[in-house]
């Protein structure tokens, strides 16, 4: 048993995708699930601080939810409609085909990424619904103002029911449609859990380890699609670095990670993913990147790495991708070749001024350039933009380490 809010919060917060999916699927109503999800919530806080955390806190929530959804379709107008729609659900009779996708989570991730609604709008709705980020956090991930996200996430509820867009079982034709939707929400996913956006945690494992497992069911799925397996190397081989990455409540950058705390298991399955997907020669985004990755975890040592080699794919990861943040990756990279003078000119042309990881490699370039003034405003500037504890606890030793 576990006492206090905070206990009731990481329970919700871990369970609150797996819940809004199942009420999605159960009433096919969005507002709906959110409003009992978030009664829900209010319910645990209300009675889990005194009575301690249930043994199956995910189906306490989902029975309360439940009951809070039956309760608001009651007192709505079309209330006997309605009511004998709900009681269907408590029938004994069998669901509907979940079709070729058996996992709920998965299923309802194709359903919401409906090729009806613009791509960032049903992008933006899914994290929301069953990735369980914030609108904040989602804002984040793609670079705009909070506002923006909230308006896209309200537009596509509202075409969801003016078009009465289907909330049917996805069918075989319906995924490869889906699919890019899909792996973008999956990838935003892992990355706030890799390194969180939000105040808290600074490392989210539920997030990066329901990423994974959805990833695995998606590659079982759709095995000859190179990008799944693209993707699924990725993450394989950034997670196998995760226990190296926070010490002592510190970020800690690659160059000073302990190579032998790394996963061996996850390296060598992320190998083999990515010489699965240079056999098959049909490049993509997330290939590319699980190439990259792959590249540093075959070097036994930060000095061996072949950067000439990273450099080369950043360029062409550039042509399928010319967004700013791999440019300002690229950079990164550069600067180990070409030297911190030619990584700052291409970093200071990016229009990345509201990026903390922007800031951050300026502060690094002006700090190996002897620039001390103006690193210790770069890492000022980055400070400001991020709230991640162990990675503010990193910056904070570095700025602090200039004279």
């Amino acid at each position: 048993m576990q006492d206090g809010s905070a206990a009731v919060e990481r329970v919700f917060r871990e369970e609150y995708g797996r819940l809004v999916a199942s009420l999605v699927r159960r009433f096919g109503d969005i507002d709906l699930a959110e409003e009992a999800a978030g009664e829900a919530l209010v319910a645990a806080l209300e009675r889990w601080p005194q009575s301690g955390v249930p043994p199956n806190p995910g189906g306490w929530l989902t029975t309360t939810a439940g009951n809070r959804a039956i309760d608001r379709i009651r007192r709505e107008k079309k209330r006997d409609a309605k009511h004998q729609a709900a009681m269907m659900y408590a029938e004994d009779t069998p669901h509907e085909p979940t079709g070729p996708v058996e996992d709920d989570r998965l299923r309802l991730l194709f359903t919401c990424c409906h090729p009806a609604l613009a791509p960032e709008a049903r992008i933006a709705l899914t994290l929301r619904l069953l990735g369980g980020l914030t609108v904040a956090e989602i804002a984040r991930a793609f670079l705009v103002p909070e506002t923006t996200v909230a308006q896209r996430i309200t537009r596509a509820k509202k075409k969801i029911a003016a078009a009465k867009v289907p909330y049917r079982v996805p069918t075989a034709a319906d995924l490869p449609v889906r699919l890019d939707g899909v792996l973008v929400v999956l990838f935003l996913v892992f990355n706030e859990g890799y390194l969180a956006t939000s105040d808290g945690d600074p490392v989210r494992a539920e997030l990066t380890g329901e990423a994974i497992r959805l990833t695995r069911i998606l590659r079982r799925l759709l095995p000859e699609e190179p990008e799944v397996a693209g993707l699924l190397g990725l993450m394989v081989l950034t997670e196998a670095r995760r226990e190296s990455r926070v010490r002592e409540g510190q970020l800690v950058p690659l160059s000073e990670q302990d190579r032998a705390g790394w996963d061996r298991t996850l390296v060598a399955e992320g190998h083999h993913l990515v010489r699965e997907c240079l056999a098959r020669n049909r490049p993509g985004r997330y290939q590319l990147l699980a190439a990259i990755n792959a590249v540093h975890t075959d070097a036994p040592a930060a000095a061996d790495t072949d950067w000439s080699q990273v450099v080369a794919l950043y360029d062409q990861l550039t042509r399928l991708d010319p967004s700013p943040v791999v440019a300002l990756n690229r950079a990164v990279a550069v600067a180990e070749l070409d030297g911190p003078e030619v990584a700052l000119a291409l970093v200071d042309a990016l229009p990345l001024t509201g990026y903390h990881a922007w800031h951050a490699t300026r502060a690094d370039l002006l700090r190996r350039l002897g620039r001390s003034t103006e690193a210790k405003q770069a890492y000022d500037a980055a400070l400001t933009l991020t709230q991640n504890s162990a990675e503010r606890a990193y910056l904070s030793r570095r700025r602090g380490e200039l004279v």
